[in-house]
């Protein structure tokens, strides 16, 4: 089974896909994380993010196994992530490795913003988690105070609502549900309730895994 979880920035998307690939023996896979090594390797070359032929070759020298997850958390590598993200021709270098890693035969859960529109468009269970940008924006800034970052929430909430116009509005691959998606708000729900509702949609799709 494929469980496709899309969703914007702080919406819950991540934690509730490493949740449920935990519960059902799942390997996981975090595209976001694709987006952000990208744009890190064009910052550490001091390439600016919007070069096209710069960015398609750090997409495509990218493996799953090279993350450094603490150079590629914080504010500044999700602006730089969203602004990579963009180019059509850096999405159409990373969907090979996405579709590939959807289609282990075990099954596979993946997030991020165009896995059951784009990646993984035939997977038995499609969530879209959102929530409303005042409340991603206070969770985005308790995260980034838990990590000794300086934290200004009004322009965090500047900074997720571009987020959101940015992703929503691109030409290729835009954020939206698929159109048999379930869509899961979780602005009043904590981690646990929203892990439930989820795994709920997972048991109400079809076969058990």
């Amino acid at each position: 089974m494929i469980i496709a979880i899309d969703g914007p920035a702080a919406s819950g998307k991540g934690t509730i896909a490493r949740r449920l690939a935990a519960h059902f023996g799942l390997p996981h896979l975090d595209t976001g994380l694709l987006y952000r090594a990208t744009a890190r390797v064009l910052l550490d070359e001091g390439s600016r993010l919007d070069d096209v032929d710069k960015a398609v070759s750090a997409a495509r020298g990218l493996a799953l196994l090279d993350f450094d997850e603490e150079r590629l958390r914080g504010r500044e590598m999700g602006e730089a992530a969203s602004v990579v993200a963009a180019i059509p021709e850096v999405r159409a270098a990373l969907i090979d490795m996405q579709r590939v890693f959807a289609a282990r035969p075990q099954g596979a859960v993946l997030d991020g913003r165009d896995i059951g529109t784009v990646i993984a468009p035939a997977a038995q269970v499609k969530i879209f988690v959102t929530a409303s940008a005042e409340t991603r924006a206070q969770r985005r800034a308790l995260e980034l105070r838990g990590r000794g970052e300086r934290v200004d929430y009004a322009s965090i909430l500047e900074d997720i609502r571009k987020r959101d116009q940015r992703d929503s509005e691109r030409s290729d691959a835009p954020l939206k549900p698929a159109e048999d998606a379930k869509i899961l708000d979780t602005t009043d729900l904590n981690i646990e309730a929203a892990f439930a509702a989820a795994l709920a949609m997972v048991d109400a799709a079809g076969p058990r895994l």
